[in-house]
C-alpha cells in the first residue's frame, strides 16, 4: 500500500516539474507561477526516494549498479557543469548585439538613466498573450542594465480588472510606477519607453524660455531654420518650452530652469541685458547661441557680447572655415566646419562623445586667460586642425574665397566654437531645497558661436540634435539626460526595379535547381 502511494506521489512530482517546464515555455506571462510548481516537483520526488531507501541500497551492491551509478554520476556532474554556468550567465550577463545599428541594445542615455535608479521602478506590461514575446524582447533590456527595475506582464484580457485600475485603454500599454508617479506610454520603441521614464523619474516638467524680439529661431515655425524639431526632441525629454520677450516681461519668469538666446540679428536693449543678469545673480541658467555677422556692415550684438565676456568668454568677430572638406559630407563647404573630438566636460560625457557635429558658419568662442569677474570659462567644442577663425569676413562672405593668414589676425585651429563657466550662488537667506538630493544650486552659462546647428535643416547631422539637448541638461542640472540618446531603426529594404525581380525568380526557381538536377542527372549517367 506504501509503495503505491509513493509511486503516486513520484508521478506528481514528475507531473508538475514537466508542468513548470511548460508554464515558461509556452505561458510566460505566467512564469511567477513556474519556481512554485518545480520546487513541489521536486519535493515529491524526494518524497519518493527516501521511501524507497532500501531498494535503491540493495540496487547499488550489484557490480553493474556500480558501473551504472558511476555513469549516473559522470552524468550529473555534466549537468551540475551546465547548470552552473547557465546560473552565472543569468547572475552575469554578458550579451553581444552584431547588428549595425545596435537594435537589439540601449543606447547611452536609456542606460545612464536606469542605471541611476534609487528606488524601484515598476513596469506593467498589457498585452495578449500571442503577442507578449515582442514586449518581452524590448523590456528585458532595461531588466538587465538595473536591478531596481521589475517588470510584470499581463494579458488585459484575462486580468480586466488590473488593466481597468491602470486605466489601460490599448494593447501594448507600459505602465510606469515610480515613487507613487505614474506615466504611460502605448508604443514599444525605445525612444518613447526611455522618454517615459525620464518623466515619471524626474517628476516635474522643466521650463526653457526662448527669447523673442530680436530676429531670434523661430520655435514653432517648421521650415528649414526654425527650431520646432529641436523643440520637440526638448519635449520628450519632460521639458517645457514657451517663448519670452523680455523687453515686455521685464524680469525672466521665476519657473525659467534655462533661458536661450538663439541668433538674434538685433542686439539686446540694456533693460533685457540687467533683466538677464538679476536671474543670473539668482541661479539661472542662460544658454547664448550668437551666429557671426551674415553681412559685412551687419551692426555687432555688443551688449550680448560683453555679457559673454562677463562670463570669461570672448565672441570672435569671425567665421571659423573648415578647409578638411568634412564640410561636403552634409551638403556644405568649407564655412560649415566640423568637430570629432571635444574637450573633457560633462556636456560630453567627458570624453565619452564621440560623434560628428557640424556648424553652419559659425564664429569662435574664446575662454579668457585668467577669467573676468572671478568666472572661468571652458571650452567643449573645438573643430579640427585643418580649421581656422577668419577676420576678413567682407572678403568671404562677397567672393567665397579665404585663407589662413597670421599676420591678418586669423587664428590657427583647432578653434573653440562652444565653452561654458559656472559660479556658486550666494544666498544666504534662502531656505533649503525641500529634496535633500537635489544639486546644489549655481548659476550656469553657455555660448556657443553658432545658432544654426541645431535648426530643422542640421539635426539629420549625428550629434547635433544630442550636443544641443547635452547642453539644456547640464545647463538645467540633469546632468542624468547628457548622452548619445536612441537613434531610429535604419530603413534597409531593397528596391528592385522590374528586370532585377525577373532575374532573381529565374535564379532562385529555374537556374540553382536546375543545375543541383543537372549535377544529379550527370553524377547517375556517370556511374552507369
Amino acid at each position: 500500500m506504501l509503495n503505491r502511494i509513493l509511486n503516486i506521489v513520484c508521478w506528481i512530482g514528475i507531473a508538475l516539474v514537466l508542468g513548470a517546464v511548460a508554464i515558461r515555455l509556452v505561458f510566460p506571462s505566467r512564469e511567477q507561477w513556474a519556481p512554485y510548481l518545480a520546487y513541489a516537483g521536486l519535493a515529491c520526488v524526494l518524497a519518493y526516494t527516501v521511501g524507497q531507501w532500501r531498494e535503491i541500497a540493495a540496487m547499488f551492491q550489484r557490480r553493474q549498479a556500480r558501473y551504472g551509478t558511476l555513469t549516473g554520476v559522470s552524468i550529473l556532474i555534466f549537468i551540475g557543469v551546465l547548470v552552473a554556468v547557465n546560473y552565472i550567465g543569468k547572475r552575469q550577463n554578458k550579451r553581444w548585439d552584431l547588428t549595425a545599428n545596435k537594435q537589439f541594445s540601449l543606447s547611452d542615455q536609456s542606460r545612464n538613466i536606469v542605471a541611476r535608479l534609487d528606488a524601484p521602478l515598476q513596469m506593467l506590461a498589457f498585452e495578449r498573450e500571442t503577442e507578449m514575446q515582442r514586449l518581452q524582447d524590448r523590456l528585458k533590456e532595461y531588466q538587465y542594465g538595473s536591478k531596481q527595475v521589475s517588470i510584470e506582464y499581463i494579458d488585459p484580457d484575462k486580468k480586466p480588472n488590473i488593466a481597468k485600475q491602470n486605466q489601460v485603454q490599448q494593447y501594448g500599454t507600459i505602465v510606469l510606477n515610480y515613487k507613487g508617479r505614474t506615466e504611460r506610454v502605448t508604443t514599444d520603441t525605445e525612444q518613447d519607453i526611455t522618454n517615459a521614464i525620464i518623466k515619471v523619474v524626474s517628476g516635474q516638467q522643466r521650463k526653457v524660455y526662448f527669447t523673442q524680439g530680436h530676429d531670434e529661431k523661430d520655435i514653432a515655425g517648421s521650415d528649414r531654420e526654425s527650431y520646432s524639431a529641436i523643440v520637440a526632441a526638448l519635449g520628450r525629454e519632460n521639458y517645457g518650452t514657451d517663448k519670452l520677450v523680455l523687453a515686455q516681461a521685464g524680469s525672466v519668469p521665476d519657473d525659467a530652469s534655462v533661458v536661450v538666446v538663439a541668433g538674434p540679428k538685433n542686439d539686446f536693449f540694456p533693460q533685457e541685458i540687467d533683466a538677464l543678469k538679476k536671474s543670473l545673480d539668482k541661479g539661472g541658467k542662460l544658454l547664448l547661441l550668437i551666429d557671426p555677422p551674415d553681412r559685412a556692415d551687419a551692426p555687432p550684438l555688443k551688449n550680448l557680447i560683453a555679457l559673454a565676456h562677463d562670463w570669461g568668454m570672448d565672441l570672435g568677430n569671425d567665421v571659423v572655415v573648415d578647409a578638411s572638406g568634412m564640410g561636403r559630407l552634409f551638403g556644405g563647404d568649407a564655412s560649415v566646419p566640423v568637430a570629432a573630438s571635444y574637450p573633457t566636460h560633462a556636456i560630453t560625457k567627458n570624453g565619452q562623445f564621440r560623434v560628428i557635429t557640424a556648424y553652419p558658419l559659425a564664429r569662435s568662442v574664446t575662454a579668457v586667460s585668467g577669467g573676468v569677474n572671478g568666472h572661468t570659462a571652458q571650452a567643449f567644442v573645438e573643430t579640427g586642425p585643418n580649421s581656422w577663425a577668419e577676420t576678413d569676413i567682407k572678403a568671404l562672405l562677397t567672393s567665397g574665397q579665404a585663407g589662413l593668414d597670421e599676420n591678418k589676425g586669423d587664428k590657427k585651429g583647432p578653434i573653440a566654437i562652444g565653452a561654458v563657466a559656472t559660479a556658486a550662488v550666494t544666498a544666504p537667506n534662502e531656505s533649503k531645497p525641500a529634496n535633500a538630493d537635489a544639486p546644489k544650486p549655481e548659476t550656469r552659462v553657455a555660448v556657443m558661436g553658432d545658432s544654426d546647428f541645431a535648426a530643422n535643416n542640421a539635426l539629420g547631422i549625428p550629434g547635433n540634435r544630442d550636443l544641443f539637448l547635452n547642453v539644456v541638461g547640464w545647463l538645467s542640472q540633469q546632468e542624468s539626460l547628457i548622452s548619445i540618446r536612441p537613434k531610429e531603426p535604419d530603413d534597409r529594404r531593397i528596391t528592385l526595379t522590374a528586370t532585377e525581380q525577373t532575374n532573381i525568380a529565374w535564379l532562385s526557381i529555374v537556374i540553382v535547381p536546375g543545375a543541383i538536377f543537372g549535377t544529379g542527372v550527370y553524377a547517375w549517367w556517370r556511374r552507369r
